[in-house]
């Protein structure tokens, strides 16, 4: 599903105009499909209905208590890293039993607060992470529903800081002490082992290492079984890849993966959890900008947008490449731009030697596939204010997170003298 698209020459958002919504939020701001959140999330449910797949939304993606709702009122669980995650899920409406407690610094206070909500499962990062989950758990007299995450030492292919699956990344229990860590969950006391987990990184564009990483996995819950342990379930993560790139990239399908799932553990009996993220809603996202100046320095032509770093962080941190295009389809002529904000960075740069029509001041850009850790990893470096997220459904749209005012960002710091 295309939900942003040329219409009558202007860019819209399933029936909106972006022009539309800029005129009334200003810019920047992101803005999300919920049609195409929602085509995503029944796609991957319905390729692993088979297996009784629970599809846990991964919230560190995108932590709007919106798209979480989306997801939560379709059926979808959630995979969280902290409490604060937790707390968001709860509040979407996601219930505690499809709840699964990922990361690898868990505190004694996140663990305390998931065993009282009573979290379908906490995958489990090491040996002594293990150790402080059920001493909390007997503090509270509770039981604590655990898988341990192995890392099989398969490489995804991916960027170096989103890999997570090989031996030298700080992810997960080593396949080969694996054994050792379900014995001693057997015997600790306010322990219950559930099953497998495993993630091996995001961004994902071939399955042959989820096919690598997967078989690995199911000889191992073979090896378990035949050990005396029980397992009744395979959380085989997320990770898998998008198109950033309209022209180029080719991610695999949905129903190739779930190919993959049947082929490597679909004999094995066990319920399945997956946690997508980027998947949903990374292309049902845009952020949306404005030209506020174009100019040139030796032979290099500058396009400064009103979005910056601070907004958008991918590819300033990993080079990530993402569409640009221009809010109106023209046939102005066409000029090769460094795209760039407005930030005290040269690392301020969204693209370089990008071709679009040219620009003017006050045009629009827009920067596709921003649907997800765009606005979850923004911070208001150089006080710039975080900015709006919307939601469009057919012709209407809604503001979903408003843009702070400076005077509540300033509020937030507790001067000197006031706090002596």
């Amino acid at each position: 599903m295309n939900t942003f698209a040329y219409r009558d020459g202007h860019y819209f958002a399933e029936n909106v105009a972006v022009r539309q919504i800029a005129d009334v939020v200003g810019t920047p701001f992101y803005c999300y499909s919920r049609a195409a959140i929602e085509a995503r999330y029944d796609a991957i449910a319905g390729a692993l209905k088979e297996f009784d797949a629970l599809v846990c939304y991964a919230v560190k993606a995108n932590s709007n208590q919106a798209l979480i709702g989306l997801l939560a009122a379709r059926g979808a669980g959630a995979d969280v890293v902290s409490e604060g995650e937790m707390r968001r899920a709860l509040a979407a409406g996601i219930p505690a039993s499809k709840i699964v407690y990922s990361g690898v610094a868990k505190t004694v206070r996140e663990i305390e607060f998931a065993l009282q909500q009573d979290i379908r499962q906490f995958n489990v990062e090491s040996e002594q992470e293990l150790r402080v989950i059920s001493a909390a758990a007997v503090r509270l007299n509770r039981i604590a529903h655990v898988a341990f995450r192995i890392n099989p030492n398969v490489d995804a292919g991916t960027h170096e800081k989103i890999s997570t699956g090989k031996a030298e990344n700080k992810f997960g229990i080593a396949i080969e002490y694996a054994r050792r860590a379900y014995d001693e969950a057997r015997a600790l006391p306010g322990i219950e082992v559930r099953g497998v987990d495993l993630h091996i990184g995001s961004q994902i564009m071939n399955l042959a290492p989820f096919e690598a990483a997967f078989s690995r996995i199911a000889e191992l819950v073979e090896d378990l079984r035949r050990a005396g342990h029980t397992i009744s379930t395979i959380d085989l993560g997320g990770g898998l890849g998008i198109n950033y790139d309209r022209q180029n990239d080719k991610a695999p399908g949905i129903d190739d993966y779930a190919k993959i799932v049947r082929k490597t553990v679909g004999h094995l009996d066990c319920r399945i959890i997956v946690e997508p993220g980027r998947w949903l809603v990374g292309n049902a996202g845009v952020l949306v900008s404005s030209v506020i100046y174009t100019k040139t320095n030796g032979a290099t032509k500058f396009l400064i947008i009103d979005a910056a770093m601070n907004d958008f962080l991918r590819p300033s941190m990993y080079n990530a490449y993402h569409s640009i295009v221009g809010e109106q389809q023209t046939d102005a002529a066409q000029v090769l731009y460094d795209i760039v904000g407005p930030v005290c960075e040269t690392g301020d740069t969204f693209a370089r030697k990008r071709q679009l029509p040219e620009q003017d001041a006050g045009d629009l850009v827009v920067i596709e596939g921003a649907g997800a850790y765009g606005s979850v990893m923004a911070s208001t470096y150089n006080t710039r204010p975080l900015i709006p997220e919307v939601m469009v459904d057919g012709d209407e749209f809604r503001v979903i997170r408003q843009r702070p005012d400076y005077d509540s960002m300033i509020a937030l710091d507790i001067p000197w003298d006031a706090a002596g």
